[in-house]
């Protein structure tokens, strides 16, 4: 299996509209893709967020970076964040 700790830092004041993007890819994720375990939005203060993802394998995890509806909802949530997301990739022991 393996798992994706996702950090995203927000601009100040954007929480909802931001929560209100990153939902709708939460909600698509988990109902179209099979490989998927969880895939969770989970909120550690007004600018930072964190995805806690799992996925069955490796090509789960690949598979869910190709979907249109990723990149679409994807490229919205940039709008709102002041850096780069960072993504730890991890392996279940």
């Amino acid at each position: 299996m393996v798992g994706i700790l996702a950090t995203l830092k927000i601009k100040e004041g954007a929480g909802a509209a931001f929560e209100a993007v990153a939902n709708q890819l939460v909600e698509k994720v988990n109902s179209n893709e099979e490989g998927v375990i969880y895939y969770d939005l989970y909120k550690q203060d007004d600018t930072t967020y964190v995805f806690f993802e799992r996925y069955k394998d490796e090509e789960a995890k690949d598979a869910h970076g190709k979907t249109d509806y990723f990149k679409e909802i994807g490229a919205q949530m940039g709008a709102f964040l002041t850096a780069k997301p960072d993504i730890k990739i991890l392996e279940t022991v």
